[in-house]
């Protein structure tokens, strides 16, 4: 079975809400959150300090997981998360492990 990393982003006033739905999740078991900028979404959705940045305001949230959770945790997300503004995207995971 291999790992997967599921990148999600999402507006900072939805945060805790994602951050909660992960921590109670059991296919989440480890992740990270960062505050980040994100660029080339739609510029009507931006207010009007990141239209003149160019830039949106954002959290990044990376969420290691097994391939056989991503059907189940996607569902949890998209149902609790709908209209929230998410954006997401998976990536395969080559290597991982402790560094003791």
């Amino acid at each position: 079975m291999s790992d997967l990393c599921l990148i999600l982003l999402c507006p900072p006033a939805v945060e805790e809400k994602l951050l909660d739905l992960l921590l109670m999740s059991p296919n989440a078991s480890v992740f990270t959150s960062a505050p980040t900028s994100a660029h080339g979404l739609a510029f009507n959705s931006l207010s009007q300090t990141e239209q003149v940045l160019g830039r949106s305001f954002a959290t990044q949230i990376q969420v290691i997981i097994a391939s056989a959770d991503k059907p189940a945790l996607l569902d949890a997300i998209r149902a609790q998360m709908a209209g929230a503004g998410l954006r997401y995207w998976i990536t395969p995971i080559v290597e991982a492990g402790d560094i003791a």
